[in-house]
């Protein structure tokens, strides 16, 4: 309401005026002394400019705002009608449903996780409440990550809008069913007959609400295609206005090669790249992340659209094989990896050098998955001094076993403190669906990524500004998809709103014990939604399915 009815102040009546035409207006009537009756009312024109009276469901009130811009905090409410958000401000709330009190809370837009691996958990009745996720503050999670996860997109969204899901859903294609589909298992770039297979499905994908592909350029599924295949499918998904998000080929010692091949990805296909848990891992590599920076920040002045996500932690979490066995640095691949290894003495020393490659380059390696309980949870150094056997013959034995997945110490403090404060890097977990408990194996992100970034890193460590820890969980994620309704606290925008205490919003869950809800969750709405209710979880699932639209 920019235009106010200006009541009379100095025995004149100026009706239908602006504020500032108002104040023009008194200054020519007051004489000097007059000032502070002059400083009042300029007070009280710009309270009453930023009041607005509105019919509303609820009224989040007195809480301290912060809008997901990256602005300051402001004290003020919100107003929710039905799924959207009536006004932001100073409400004058004429008829309202429930006003629930949030001074001394923060009122931000939900959380939105670029980067999940929820695919199966979210339609597992045990699991797609993601009540982990929903106690972290987040409404949104984009599934599809890392060339990994259901290829059918209609299918898989319409299951998501039958049987709900604890936080909305956006889909990825997943490059890896992808090129399964149009080509086998063949491990060699796709030809062309092969690559207007694939487009056919990126386009039937978009069609039905995809909102771009992503690859996991380290992995089998992925590792394959080479750069013009890459372009060639990211060219179909640009068509409909996606985006590329990329695991891309190395994330250690060929950091910033792998960086550079993204860029050129977008830059010849004309779509905005997005970098899946930005980081550079291996003690020897520590601060090379910085070099990737650079390259980001130059393509980002050449006019590309280049952004990446973070997890902060100083460990990662995959597979076992992935971790010591890496696809593209054995001849030949894993495939038949023991035969051939006994069969020639030279592949077999050149894949224990490739193990022991990885062991000396990471800080610590801990089984959190095997066919072997007693291993769960501990480390590979701790194991093999157990058994009196070299930490390569370890790796060889549990991945004779089968396998795994394993958290891997191989990132420093100094790059993660560093990488959060980038202004184009957003939050992401990297995790999915879990139940909280004792024994339960899994990385801590999964329970705590983001009150870890605001709670942690923000507002006790002071490492980051809060306002734009927020806006890294809210606008910049939204920014990145091209959400125009969502990680913003606007009129109009979708209410999907998280309200936390600043004093207790923290995570819980640790290395040792990964498995612990965070807490500090007051409230927590999507579109409008009470998902959590004063501290306590809703049974309905409030969570459906957020559809691209095509251009």
């Amino acid at each position: 309401m920019t235009q106010q009815t200006c009541r009379q102040v100095t025995g004149e009546v100026l009706v239908g005026c602006t504020a500032s035409h108002a104040m023009t207006s008194l200054m020519r009537r007051i004489p000097i002394c007059g000032v502070v009756c002059i400083v009042i009312c300029h007070a009280w024109f710009a309270w009453a400019a930023h009041c607005y009276a509105v019919d509303a469901d609820l009224l989040l009130q007195g809480g301290t705002i912060f809008d997901g811009t990256g602005s300051d905090g402001t004290i003020g409410d919100v107003a929710i009608r039905g799924e959207r958000i009536a006004a932001v401000g100073r409400v004058d709330a004429d008829k309202v449903g429930r006003v629930i009190d949030c001074r001394g809370l923060i009122v931000a837009p939900g959380f939105i996780d670029l980067h999940t691996h929820s695919d199966r958990t979210v339609v597992q009745p045990a699991l797609r409440n993601t009540l982990n996720y929903l106690t972290q503050g987040c409404t949104t999670s984009v599934t599809g990550n890392c060339g990994l996860g259901p290829n059918k997109t209609a299918e898989y969204l319409n299951r998501i809008d039958h049987d709900g899901a604890g936080t909305n859903v956006i889909h990825l294609i997943p490059h890896g069913p992808l090129r399964r589909a149009g080509m086998g298992n063949a491990k060699r770039p796709a030809n062309a007959e092969e690559i207007q297979r694939m487009k056919a499905l990126i386009d039937k994908a978009m069609q039905a609400g995809a909102w771009g592909m992503s690859t996991g350029l380290i992995y089998q599924w992925s590792c394959y295609a080479d750069t013009d295949e890459l372009v060639a499918l990211a060219k179909a998904v640009g068509a409909h206005g996606g985006i590329y998000a990329s695991h891309i080929r190395s994330e250690a010692d060929h950091l910033v090669e792998a960086v550079a091949e993204a860029i050129e990805i977008g830059r010849r296909a004309g779509v905005p790249v997005h970098i899946s848990h930005f980081k550079v891992m291996g003690v020897p590599n520590w601060g090379n992340i910085r070099k990737a920076v650079e390259l980001i920040e130059e393509a980002r002045r050449n006019g590309q659209k280049v952004t990446a996500d973070q997890y902060p932690y100083i460990a990662s979490f995959t597979s076992s094989a992935a971790t010591l066995f890496p696809e593209t640095q054995i001849p030949g691949g894993r495939a038949n990896l023991f035969k051939r290894m006994e069969a020639d003495p030279r592949f077999a020393e050149k894949v224990r050098e490739v193990i022991k490659g990885r062991l000396v380059r990471s800080r610590k390696i801990v089984v959190m998955s095997c066919k072997n309980p007693e291993w769960k949870g501990r480390s590979l150094a701790d194991i093999a001094a157990e058994l009196n056997i070299d930490r390569v013959d370890l790796a060889l034995k549990l991945h004779k076993m089968g396998g795994g997945s394993a958290v891997n110490f191989a990132m420093c403090e100094e790059d993660v403190r560093y990488v959060m404060n980038v202004p184009w890097v957003a939050t992401a977990s990297d995790g999915w669906g879990h139940v909280a408990g004792a024994g339960v194996h899994c990385h801590p992100r999964n329970f705590g990524t983001f009150p870890r970034k605001i709670g942690h890193y923000a507002i006790s460590e002071k490492v980051i500004p809060l306002a734009r820890a927020i806006r890294s969980a809210t606008g910049l994620p939204a920014e990145i998809l091209g959400l125009s309704d969502r990680g913003h606290l606007r009129k109009d925008a979708h209410a999907d709103i998280v309200v936390f205490d600043p004093k207790t919003f923290i995570d819980r869950a640790t290395f040792e014990k990964p498995a612990v809800y965070s807490t500090g969750v007051s409230y927590l709405f999507i579109a409008g939604n009470p998902a959590i209710d004063d501290g306590k979880p809703s049974k309905k699932l409030y969570g459906r399915s957020i559809r691209h639209r095509p251009k």
